[in-house]
């Protein structure tokens, strides 16, 4: 669908408008409704605004604390701006795809906090653009361009866009650019064709898709799907032949310069191998066990979408597989929502039968996975609600609602006592954390109420029309809100101070100092990782405090630290003259084992 803005008003000439009556002009030219009638300006001024919003949120946050991932990237980014590397042998591989666009923060700062803020503004930067996209998709899915405004900023303030963006994760940007790539493989398929606009949008539907592969496993699925609208593109000749050309040739420029990029990633950060999740996939997928655990955490993560958007996402995944299964559908149109689809199955397939049993309830009921998604879901849920006559609004709602008790049933039925018994970690369910209001335990059945309450509300307001935008979006803008808000202040502040209380290192090294760092391998690895971070100058020499002293030449040594023996018998064999105790830190929470760090006497 082509978008314009609206008709200017007619130009005038300086010789037409007297010189007193400029200011008025220039005035009535700079009022917000005035602005608003230019889309571009809209636009962009809705982007500052969720840009703004989003640096407001991250105002508090210093230091990474979804460790290992959110560490993981930053220490990818610091290895290719030529900065130290970390070892994260036998854990999951973090992808360089990422990390590129948090580089220019190492370029900028060498403070540690100072680092992890601008890596932030980065996130925001292009977190924000949901906003315009959001507007984009939800005009062609046939909502005016005032409806489609407000809703393209609700679409930026889902948690599963807002709330990850204020964290060094893929998911701050995987959501833009999945939709950035389901825009450019709409338009090239659907949309009118033209000798530079259609190789353009294949191309930038292919790059986009290379780089989510780059970016994380979880961009496979959005790589092979664009593998498949080229081949059938090519193949049903929906394009000409150097439209297809195009598209091949950026994908293959974009994942070959990932799988480089990627290769010198890996024995700096993995210098003994991965977790080797391929592994899980292949074993889980041949045999009969491992598919019915993968289907179970399968249906975990769908009963998520449906429960945190109050089925809004569940009607949008009726309505799709209704488009797509529809004999009037065109060929192209039903190949990218196939394709869409199939993005979806396949993650929350890959993802489930690839993950490890690790005794938490996020195991079985989780919702980062299928969050690069979601907004689309949503935006398409939310036009039916918007467009459908209320009688025929009916199916879809009682569907999603059917869909959201039977997946919360299969749920209950697979997982158990294990969503009680295992363990629970808040930072897994801000959704239903606030739903249910308990940030202690995850309540699978209170959250799925809540879920088929908040659709009611979205039934009852969808009428009448007049006011259904503003209740509606009123209705997610708040609970959006309401998530990040306590999402942040109840998960994500006190682990920001625990982790930045015991790995600020600053204290301990002299203005200036370049010192060489030991590191007890007794030390876990979530207080070892953010050491390796607090010591951005260089890279960390492992030793067994137990059994040898620190290499010679080591200037701030870290050894284990049980939390009850005094701090000076960590050292093997008692420290020779010349080494004090600089400082002994707890670990979780100021309790229990942590470190002590040694240094020589100045």
């Amino acid at each position: 669908m082509t978008l314009s803005s609206s008709p200017s008003a007619p130009a005038t000439t300086a010789r037409e408008a007297p010189p007193r009556r400029a200011a008025p002009r220039l005035r009535a030219a700079l009022a917000p409704r005035a602005l608003v009638r230019s889309l571009p300006v809209a636009l962009v001024l809705g982007w500052a605004l969720q840009v703004a919003l989003r640096l407001w949120f991250s105002r508090g946050q210093a230091v990474p604390v979804a460790n290992p991932d959110e560490l993981g990237y930053m220490f990818s980014a610091r290895v290719l701006t030529g900065g130290p590397g970390a070892d994260l042998s036998y854990g999951t591989v973090y992808r360089g795809g990422y990390p590129l666009l948090l580089a220019p923060a190492y370029w900028l700062a060498e403070r540690p906090t100072a680092v992890y803020e601008i890596a932030l503004v980065a996130n925001a930067l292009v977190s924000a653009l949901m906003m315009p996209l959001g507007y984009l998709l939800l005009r062609r899915l046939g909502l005016t361009r005032r409806r489609a405004y407000l809703f393209g900023h609700v679409m930026a303030v889902l948690p599963a866009v807002l709330f990850f963006s204020e964290f060094a994760l893929t998911d701050a940007v995987l959501p833009v650019v999945t939709l950035g790539w389901l825009l450019c493989a709409h338009s090239w398929l659907t949309g009118p064709a033209g000798r530079w606009r259609s190789p353009a949008l294949a191309a930038g539907a292919s790059a986009l898709a290379a780089y989510a592969y780059v970016c994380h496993t979880r961009g496979v699925l959005l790589l092979a799907a664009q593998c498949g609208l080229l081949l059938l593109a090519a193949v049903l000749r929906w394009r000409r032949w150097y439209v297809q050309a195009a598209g091949v040739a950026a994908l293959g420029a974009v994942a070959a310069g990932g799988l480089s990029m990627n290769g010198r990633l890996l024995p700096v950060l993995y210098p003994h191998g991965d977790n080797n999740l391929g592994h899980n996939l292949v074993t889980r997928l041949t045999s009969p066990d491992g598919w019915g655990w993968t289907l179970g955490l399968a249906t975990g993560q769908l009963w998520c979408q449906l429960a945190i958007t109050g089925g809004v996402a569940g009607i949008g995944l009726l309505v799709l597989g209704r488009v797509a299964l529809g004999r009037d559908t065109p060929g192209p149109l039903r190949a990218v929502v196939l394709a869409l689809l199939g993005v979806s199955a396949g993650i929350a397939l890959a993802t489930s039968a690839a993950l490890p049993d690790e005794h938490r309830i996020g195991n079985y009921v989780y919702a980062r996975y299928l969050a690069l998604v979601l907004p689309i879901l949503f935006a398409v849920g939310i036009a039916t609600v918007l467009r459908a006559p209320r009688r025929t609004l009916v199916r879809p709602v009682a569907g999603a609602a059917a869909l959201l008790a039977a997946t919360a049933l299969v749920v209950d039925r697979f997982a158990g006592s294990r969503l009680s018994t295992y363990d629970y970690n808040p930072y897994d369910f801000p959704e239903t954390s606030l739903m249910t209001w308990n940030w202690h335990e995850f309540r699978l059945w209170p959250a799925t109420v809540a879920g088929l309450v908040l659709l009611g509300l979205v039934y009852l307001a969808s009428r009448p029309p007049r006011s259904a935008p503003l209740l509606l979006g009123a209705l997610f803008t708040a609970l959006s809100l309401a998530v990040v808000t306590t999402g942040l202040d109840r998960i994500s502040a006190p682990l920001n101070r625990h982790f930045l209380a015991v790995s600020d290192v600053s204290d301990l090294v002299p203005r200036g100092a370049r010192p060489a760092v030991a590191v007890d391998w007794a030390i876990p690895w979530n207080l070892r990782l953010p050491l390796s971070y607090q010591v951005w100058w260089t890279g960390l020499t492992g030793y067994s405090a137990a059994n040898s002293a620190p290499p010679a030449g080591t200037g701030l040594a870290f050894a284990a630290w049980d939390g009850e023996q005094d701090p000076v018998t960590t050292w093997h064999g008692g420290a020779p003259a010349g080494w004090r105790v600089a400082d002994a830190r707890h670990g979780a929470d100021g309790e229990g084992p942590g470190w002590v760090a040694w240094v020589p006497e100045r």
